[in-house]
């Protein structure tokens, strides 16, 4: 489990290279590079993939074993060739993973949160659920079994995702000529446009042969207007996660038939009915107004997402140490809070309770380390006595979720 601690400073580096692309904007004069609500919900999308791939992470190598101790077909030696042939092969598998990603309704559903943002910069390259590395760990299998061996494996899958992540920006142009080999972010921001010529194309993570072999290649032409053909109305971070799967569900009982509902999961996302989200999203979400104001008091979001990297961070350097106990705290409380974040940029007035809930958690936990469960009774109390007597959730709701002013 030595990778564990070696990424818990996954976090810290990307914020590095975030606040470095950030200032690079900057200077370059194109703000329009980032969107602050995007930004704050590509992050929060991302934090909540750190933390629950900790519980997960393991099972996959383990897996991985499983399949290469067992069932390998070939007894793949270790040299300069082979670790050559595996990038080839890591890519090959990626490709193929990557367009039944966008050709399957039920692979779609664990993908799209990865296109949801219509900016691109270093923070949509943290849109990643555990749903798409579930989906995408049974992918990998195949190198294990072909006869790689998962050491090998797991250090390729490092340095494969460790090369995505910066192909997800604005501020390197074109490179043709590299192009005719490599994915740049030029290539890779075709992949995430949803402009109609550029649909569905693009899905090598390292390398453009795949895409061209394959006839899927498409180079950029007019700028990428990035996103969704359907953007989603939403910042929640559940309604994100969640979407499609009611969607995928809401065809599937429309369908009659077993051909029609196979097809309502395991068909193409292109054949979903456009009825369907704005359904959904005025069953499940609020209507606002004007979903373009912005709240005034943002200091709060980025104080909640620095505190759920600090923990994370921590988390992840000591997670072999901990007990279950402690990690469930943790993952409840970064949960937690990355809902309230959703929420907030929602302003959704029902997070005030969420706050209670927060501290609550934070009391028991603490009253359950020092043995002190009988008092369990105390910060409740304490709560519901400070609300009558202050009227907090007003005061909270005026100050949190107040707007600027156009």
């Amino acid at each position: 489990m030595e990778h564990i601690n070696f990424l818990a400073f996954a976090m810290p580096a990307f914020f590095i290279f975030l606040f470095l692309e950030y200032k690079l904007a900057q200077r370059k004069k194109r703000p329009e590079i980032f969107n602050y609500e995007s930004s704050v919900s590509n992050i929060s999308i991302g934090i909540a993939e750190r933390l629950i791939n900790l519980f997960v992470a393991a099972s996959f190598y383990q897996l991985y074993y499983f399949i290469y101790n067992n069932y390998r077909i070939l007894d793949i030696p270790s040299n300069i060739f082979v670790w050559f042939a595996l990038i080839l092969a890591t890519d090959f598998v990626w490709y193929w993973y990557h367009r039944l990603g966008h050709e399957v309704n039920f692979f779609w559903a664990a993908h799209i949160v990865h296109h949801h943002s219509e900016e691109f910069n270093f923070t949509a390259a943290a849109r990643i659920t555990t749903f798409q590395a579930v989906v995408r760990t049974g992918f990998w299998c195949i190198l294990p079994l072909v006869g790689f061996h998962p050491t090998m494996v797991i250090t390729m899958l490092i340095v494969h995702g460790a090369y995505s992540f910066f192909t997800h920006t604005q501020l390197i142009g074109k490179i043709k000529w590299l192009e005719y080999v490599f994915v740049t972010p030029s290539v890779h921001g075709v992949h995430h446009a949803s402009d109609e010529k550029y649909l569905d194309k693009n899905y090598g993570d390292m390398f453009t042969f795949w895409d061209r072999i394959f006839g899927t290649f498409q180079e950029e032409e007019e700028k990428p207007k990035y996103g969704l053909t359907h953007p989603l109305k939403s910042y929640s971070f559940l309604w994100q996660h969640f979407h499609y799967y009611f969607e995928i569900y809401e065809l599937w009982k429309r369908s009659s038939g077993f051909k029609a509902k196979w097809k309502a999961v395991f068909g193409s996302p292109a054949h979903m009915d456009q009825d369907i989200r704005p359904i959904l999203e005025k069953r499940f979400l609020q209507d606002k107004s004007n979903p373009h104001q912005r709240l005034r008091f943002r200091n709060y979001l980025y104080i909640q997402l620095g505190i759920c990297t600090l923990f994370l961070t921590v988390f992840t350097y000591y997670f072999d140490f901990l007990n279950l106990f402690d990690k469930i705290f943790v993952l409840t409380f970064i949960l937690i809070t990355l809902v309230n974040c959703g929420a907030l940029l929602e302003q959704r007035r029902w997070i005030y309770y969420l706050e209670y809930g927060r501290i609550f958690i934070v009391s028991s936990y603490f009253l359950y380390e020092e043995d002190l469960t009988a008092f369990l009774f105390v910060p409740l109390a304490i709560m519901i006595f400070a609300e009558q007597l202050f009227s907090l959730s007003k005061r909270y709701q005026n100050v949190v979720l107040q707007l600027e002013s156009e």
